[in-house]
This record gives structure tokens, sequence and C-alpha cells, in this order.
């Protein structure tokens, strides 16, 4: 058994966007950045330190991140034993790693929004703001670096913004469900839930394991950053609703199998506490909106055990595996614009979530979830069965809905949800971004 211990987060090197939740609402950017120059890419990171905000501030709202891909760091000039200290996943990169996460037919590398998953995106600078004008102050230290060194190329740009609903393109309230990270004093949504171990999201940290995670080397280069994975997942909002429509006799009996598909209502009330209609007024409030077990749901009448919320986050579920190895710390924000309520055909627009993961632990968090959890059944006993919502159905697949006295089962499920790309990066801690920008080889 591990001994409890009390820790406290060196929030002051750690940069805001690892800990830090975004505002509602919130607009922003992702940048993707090419380094020619090893030299200017040094001199890039000097003049972009202090701009990045540490996560010491809770009041931060808005903030500039930058984190690195494997071909960043290469690029940087880090040395080779440093290169080699990086976990193989990290190393390999979302694209090498595609078909082990499900990323296959139009998921698949080869179909990927160019330039992710190549070797020139080396740095990822995120922005997020509650407004406006407070997310063109944060970016424009970039904006003047960028314009004043050449041998740093911006090579992509994906805007992202909270839609007008403040839900996302699917009709449903988004990031509600977060963990307590012990020693960082931010607290998770679900009072039922025990701060998880500060070294399941930080490197340097005792890990739920009872081992620190270890991070790259030498420890000035690990400690306090961690991994952040990203994929601009483009969302097919109009088969979702011809799918629904299609099953339901009724407007209130699509939303229900909505609800059932998701684990919550559009409102975010989740369907343990509100398991025959939706409540707004539970879904709004914060306390009491994530404040749920499963344990009194055992055969799933309530929430269905292969809807999306249960998959990724089966809290106490009897379940193959130990849940709280494979916490995630999800940064979603929204692009493109949304379609208009109820227009059932698509009209052409890339819409979606750029989904964000923080974990020190890619292979453990993100893989294993994405992996076992999203894309197989067997976890749950339904090993035929993928997530029902972001899963990599493709026509054929089955979602099963447990009720009384006879089950029911959706039958071909198509794709609702197409990864256009993705990268691993690592965010590096403050002084460890002043380490590589002072690095002399």
């Amino acid at each position: 058994m591990m001994t409890e211990t009390t820790i406290t987060l060196e929030l002051n090197d750690i940069q805001a966007g690892a800990l830090r939740r975004r505002p509602t609402p919130y607009t922003g950017a992702y940048f993707l950045l090419r380094i020619d120059e090893r030299q200017a890419g040094r001199e890039f990171l000097r003049w972009l330190i202090p701009a990045l905000a540490s996560a010491a501030d809770p009041e931060q709202q808005a903030w500039l991140a930058a984190s690195l891909t494997f071909q960043g760091l290469k690029a940087l000039g880090v040395p080779q034993a440093s290169l080699d200290s990086f976990p193989l996943e990290f190393q390999q990169g979302m694209a090498g790693r595609a078909a082990d996460l499900g990323d296959v037919g139009e998921s698949a590398p080869e179909h990927w929004e160019q330039p992710l998953g190549s070797a020139e995106v080396h740095l990822v600078l995120a922005a997020i703001a509650p407004d406006a004008p407070r997310f063109e102050l944060i970016l424009g230290r970039a904006r003047e670096i960028m314009h004043d060194l050449s041998g740093v190329a911006l090579i992509w740009r994906q805007d992202v913004a909270s839609l007008s609903t403040e839900r996302d393109h699917f009709g449903f309230k988004d990031g509600i469900g977060q963990p307590a990270i012990e020693g960082s004093g931010i607290p998770g949504s679900n009072p039922h839930e025990a701060p998880l171990k500060a070294g399941e999201f930080m490197l340097g940290y005792q890990s739920e394991t009872g081992d620190v995670a270890v991070g790259p080397q030498p420890e000035v280069l690990g400690r306090n950053g961690t991994y952040m994975v990203f994929r601009k997942l483009h969302t097919r909002v109009a088969t979702f609703r011809q799918y629904l429509r299609e099953r339901a006799t009724s407007p209130a009996e699509s939303e229900r199998l909505a609800a059932k598909i998701v684990g919550r209502w559009p409102s975010g009330a989740p369907l343990m506490l509100a398991p025959e209609q939706d409540d707004p007024e539970l879904g709004a409030d914060p306390h009491r909106n994530n404040a749920f077990l499963y344990g009194d749901d055992p055969r799933g009448l309530k929430c269905p055990f292969g809807s999306h919320i249960r998959r990724m986050h089966p809290r106490d579920s009897v379940i193959v595996g130990e849940v709280r190895l494979h916490r995630m710390l999800r940064r979603g924000t929204s692009y493109g614009p949304p379609l208009a309520e109820g227009v059932l055909e698509d009209d052409g627009a890339d819409r979606g979530i750029m989904f964000a993961f923080i974990g020190a632990h890619i292979a453990r968090q993100f893989e294993f979830v994405q992996a076992q959890w999203v894309n197989d059944g067997k976890f749950i006993g339904a090993p035929a069965e993928k997530d029902p919502f972001i899963g990599p159905n493709d026509g054929s697949g089955q979602f099963t809905i447990p009720q009384q006295p006879i089950r029911r089962r959706l039958q071909g499920l198509p794709a609702f949800v197409v990864n256009r790309g993705g990268e691993y990066c690592f965010m590096p801690s403050l002084p460890a971004l002043r380490w590589l920008a002072e690095l002399n080889t």
C-alpha cells in the first residue's frame, strides 16, 4: 500500500496550459511551426519564454503554451542521449502509432490534413483566452518574434472558439469531467473521486503506481514537464442527426437515443442523475453535474456500459483494469461554424473538436484509452462494440442499450468523427525551455 504524502507542485515552473482549465467562453488557436535553423529555433524560445504564463496564478484565464514534437527537439539540437531517454511512443509520434490507435480508413495518416503527422511539425503553440482582445494580447509577442526572426516558419494554424450555445457541434455541453491532482490546489469536478497522484500528469512526481514518473534526461529537461497530445477531429453532425432521426419516432426519442450514446443529456446532466429526461438546472451546476458513480447501475439501465462517457472514464464500474491508471486531463475546443439547428444534410464545412490530452504517460493513458476503451469492448463484455460516439465505426458498428424487458441494439453505426491528424508533443517546464534555449552544440 502506498503511504500518503503531502506534496506541492512547483507551479511557478509549470506552464499554465498544462494544468489550468480553459475559460468559458473562449477563443484561441493552435499554431504549428517548423525550425529551419537550429540557432534561430533557440533564439525563438529565448524571446518567447517571457510570454509564457506559469500555472501559479489561479486567476489566469489567458495563456500561451509551447510544446515540441520529437522532430522539433532534434531540430533544436538536443543531445542524442536526451533524445533516447524519451519513451518510444513519443519518438514514433502519432502517425507512427496510427494503426494501434484505430486511425485507419478515412482516419489513416495518408488522409490527414497537411502538415499534421509529418516531420515538418516541430513547435506547437496553443493560445487561449476568454475573448478576442485578450487573445490578441497574449499572441502579440509570438507575432513579433515570427516577424523579426528568420529560420522559424509558421506552417499551420487552426482557430478555435466556443459556440454561442457553449456546447460542442453535436449539441452537448463539454469539458465537464476533470480529475483533481494532488498538490495542485485545483479541485476536481467529482467529489467522489480522490485526488490523483501528481505523477499521473506531471513528470518528476510519484504516480498512482507508487513510482516516480521519470521524464527525459537530464532532470532539468524532464521535471515539471508533461506530454500533450492533440487531434483534429472532424465531426459529422448531419450524419449523427440523420442516424438518430431514422431510428426514432419523435424528437424526444431522438434526444433520448443521443443521450444514451453519449451518457449525458445535451445540457450536461448525466444519465446517472437524470435517467428519464434532461435536467438543465443540474447540467449547469458544476457542483452536481459530475458528482456520481456507476455502482448503483450494475446493469447499465441508466447509463449504458458502452456509452461514450462510461467508456472514457468507467469510475467504479466493474471492469478489467485499474481505472485510476488511465485518467487523463482533456482540453477539448471547438472549431468551424455550427450546422444550423435541424439541418440533416451536410453543408461541406469543416467543423469539429481540437482534442487535447495532458498526461505524464502517453502509452497507459491516451493510447490505452483510445485502443482499449474507445476501440474495443472486451473490458465491458461487448468485444464487437466500439465507442458509438467517437469510435472508428464503419457502418457495421452496433451499440447496446440495456432496458427492460428487452434490450435495444442500434445497428449500422457509421463514423460520426474522423481524425484529420494530430501530434504527440512534449510540454517542457519553463526552466526546461530555458535549458533548450541555451543549448550550444
